[in-house]
């Protein structure tokens, strides 16, 4: 069973050509719902705005508290940027600190001061498969870019430093992958 984060703002950057590739997929909404992990193969975490709806992830505590121990246990997770940032330890913001699921050890900053636009298609390899895809964002991470387990580069075949991060079974990055399969 594959398991899709979905709602119509935080985790909404969902590809009908990935859920294709996919296959049959069970969708919650991590603002409401408490994913069901048992069985599942596959928890997918897209992009969005999480950023603009901390509170309700907040108040959501269960869910975050579920997608950490699923994680912990080895439970397989792809999360793009969005995703990626619900996975860090906090979002911080104009207003103030807001944990998230606690999986990757760093804090995103949305805070107007440190918005910085990074845009365009980005390709890497990872355990012998290429990924491509395409970076969307304005958040930032807060202090120094975290090391990335592999190189990421441009359309142009240039370097960028955007991280990509690899724990345990889950695989995060900024970049949305045109090729998510459930197979890596």
């Amino acid at each position: 069973m594959i398991v899709v984060a979905r709602n119509k703002e935080s985790f909404s950057f969902l590809y009908q050509e990935t859920l294709d590739r996919l296959g049959k997929v069970v969708f919650f909404d991590p603002e409401t719902d408490v994913p069901m992990l048992d069985d599942c193969d596959l928890l997918y975490l897209p992009g969005g705005y999480p950023e603009k709806h901390l509170e309700a992830l907040v108040k959501a505590e269960q869910t975050r508290l579920c997608i950490k121990d699923y994680a912990e246990r080895g439970g397989r997770i792809v999360a793009e940027c969005g995703g990626m940032m619900y996975l860090c330890q906090r979002i911080v913001t104009d207003e103030g600190e807001y944990p998230m699921c606690g999986v990757l050890p760093y804090t995103i900053t949305a805070r107007k001061a440190d918005r910085k636009l990074s845009l365009g298609y980005r390709r890497f390899v990872l355990d012998g498969k290429e990924y491509r895809g395409h970076e969307f964002h304005y958040t930032q991470f807060l202090g120094e870019t975290p090391t990335s387990v592999t190189q990421v580069y441009n359309a142009k075949g240039e370097p960028v430093p955007t991280p990509v991060f690899k724990y345990k079974n889950v695989l995060a990055s900024y970049t949305h992958i045109y090729n998510i399969d459930g197979k890596w």
